[in-house]
C-alpha cells in the first residue's frame, strides 16, 4: 500500500468512526429507526463512500451486539452507574468495543487511540481519561482472557 493509500484508508476510517459515533449517539437519544439513520440524510458534510461503509459496519454491528457491548462496559464499571455514562462517551465506547471484539485485523492501540482523539473532540475535559480507561479494562481483560 503506497503513502496516498494508506493516508486515504485512515482518513476513511477515521471519517467512519465519525459517522458511526454521531448515528449511535442520535440513534441513542433521539430513537429513530436504525434504517433512518443508515440513510444518512442528517450528515451535513460530504463523506468518501468508503467513510460511509465503514461506518455501517460500525454502526450496524454495534447494535447487533449491544447487549454484549453493554455488558462489557458495566463490568468495567467501578463506582459508577451505567445510566450515568453521557450518552457521548457511550456512543464512543460502544462502537470501540464493538471493534475490539469483532475487527481483528485492527489493534486495539489504534481503536483506543482513535476513540480518544473522537471523544475529546466531542465530550467533555474528563471524557477522554474515562473512555480510555473502560477501552484498556476491556483490552486487558481480552488479553487475559
Amino acid at each position: 500500500m503506497n503513502t496516498k493509500t494508506k493516508r486515504d484508508y485512515i482518513n476513511h476510517r477515521k471519517e467512519g468512526r465519525i459517522i458511526a459515533f454521531q448515528t449511535l449517539f442520535s440513534y441513542d437519544f433521539n430513537q429513530k429507526s436504525i434504517e433512518d439513520l443508515l440513510k444518512f440524510q442528517w450528515l451535513e458534510n460530504e463523506f468518501s463512500k468508503e467513510a460511509i461503509q465503514y461506518a455501517d459496519f460500525l454502526i450496524k454491528g454495534t447494535i447487533e451486539n449491544l447487549d454484549v457491548i453493554d455488558k462489557k462496559i458495566k463490568s468495567k464499571l467501578k463506582n459508577w452507574d451505567f445510566e450515568r455514562i453521557s450518552n457521548i462517551d457511550k456512543a464512543i465506547l460502544r462502537f470501540s468495543i464493538f471493534s475490539m471484539l469483532f475487527e481483528e485485523e485492527l489493534s486495539e492501540k489504534i481503536i483506543i487511540n482513535e476513540a480518544v482523539e473522537i471523544v475529546k473532540d466531542f465530550g467533555t475535559k474528563d471524557s477522554y481519561k474515562f473512555v480510555n480507561g473502560i477501552l484498556d479494562a476491556v483490552k486487558r481483560f481480552k488479553e487475559s482472557g
